[in-house]
């Protein structure tokens, strides 16, 4: 496959996917120009069929004779471009690690932006920040009362999705206590090591800096708890934003059978929140349910069911049912003790 050079895609900097996107670019050294907006509206411009859903950030993919093609979903775009880039690759070559580091990267994508749409609209402090930077980060040159009613329509329209995601007054406690146990783990883990699977970084490492690039770098809230956990991710979010200059080699990886424990923990906090929540989501969405609710630590977490999740739990059990059997055992021994066995019953 030949892509067109620069790649192009349509972005808002308040985007953890847009942030995870542009950095993964970065580091592979893929050349790129980012355009700055809502993807729908530009697209629209441009007369090019949006995809569905229109979402940030969004690829314009041309391959060599064929038209232009936008494109989403930052998993799958990452897979094609390193079967197309092969060079300093993203993906453990180690197949146990590799599936390692696609688990990882869901709980990333998938449970950390509950994380980040949580805190971005539950508190007055980072409703008044989000609601107005995300318009200024489009186009700073509005005027005051047109940044007043765009203010008004994102702020009123990202408030009423919140419980899309299963934040609530009931939730949040559940949200604030995940968060930071998930800080505490990054902080004894960058105490040890630059990146989860050692000294380069992976796929999962950037869909971790996406959400972090929020939580850290635009919202107030999320940003001063990291601050008094994890000082260590506040600035390993810094660094991550542009790994360019890092020049990896395939010893840099971890070896699969000498994991660090911070690995297991992290295992253990997908396991006791993104596994319970994906599973009685795909239960919902084959009885053809709307929404759904489950237990998590005591409390009733409810929110609107996502076919689109259902499509990565799938994914997920393909990336299982494509390795061995003996790596498959592997994998089985790796997440025994961590409830994360169960996306794959």
């Amino acid at each position: 496959m030949t892509l067109e050079l620069p790649l192009k895609l349509i972005g808002n900097p308040g985007s953890p996917y847009t942030r995870k996107m542009v950095s993964f670019l970065r580091y592979k050294s893929i050349p790129y120009k980012i355009i700055w907006g809502d993807p729908g509206s530009i697209l629209d411009k441009m007369e090019i069929e949006k995809p569905k859903p229109v979402l940030h950030p969004t690829f314009l993919i041309k391959k060599e004779g064929e038209k232009v093609n936008a494109v989403t979903d930052s998993t799958p775009i990452i897979r094609m471009l390193e079967n197309v880039f092969k060079k300093r690759t993203t993906i453990p070559k180690n197949p146990v690690l590799a599936f390692i580091n696609y688990l990882l990267e869901d709980f990333g994508d998938e449970w950390g932006t509950k994380f980040m749409f949580h805190y971005r609209w539950h508190d007055e402090q980072d409703i008044e920040n989000a609601g107005t930077l995300l318009p200024l980060t489009s186009n700073p040159v509005v005027s005051e009362g047109t940044l007043g009613e765009m203010k008004k329509q994102i702020t009123d329209r990202q408030i009423g999705r919140v419980w899309v995601v299963g934040s609530n007054k009931i939730t949040a406690p559940l949200i604030n206590s995940s968060f930071k146990r998930f800080l505490t783990i990054m902080e004894k883990h960058f105490s040890q090591y630059p990146f989860l699977f050692g000294n380069r970084p992976s796929s999962a490492d950037f869909s971790f800096f996406g959400q972090l690039s929020q939580l850290v770098g635009f919202d107030p809230t999320p940003r001063s708890i990291t601050q008094k956990i994890s000082m260590r991710t506040v600035a390993w979010v810094d660094r991550a934003e542009d790994l360019s200059g890092l020049d990896p080699t395939e010893n840099d990886w971890l070896d699969v059978d000498s994991l660090p424990n911070t690995i297991n923990c992290l295992l253990k906090e997908i396991g006791a929140t993104y596994v319970p929540t994906m599973l009685a989501n795909e239960q919902a969405f084959l009885k053809r349910e709307e929404t759904w609710q489950t237990n998590l630590e005591g409390l009733i977490w409810s929110q609107r069911t996502f076919p689109y999740q259902v499509k990565c739990l799938n994914w997920l059990r393909e990336e299982y049912q494509s390795l061995t059997n003996s790596e498959q055992k592997k994998v089985d021994d790796l997440i025994s003790n961590t409830g994360c066995d169960a996306l794959l019953k």
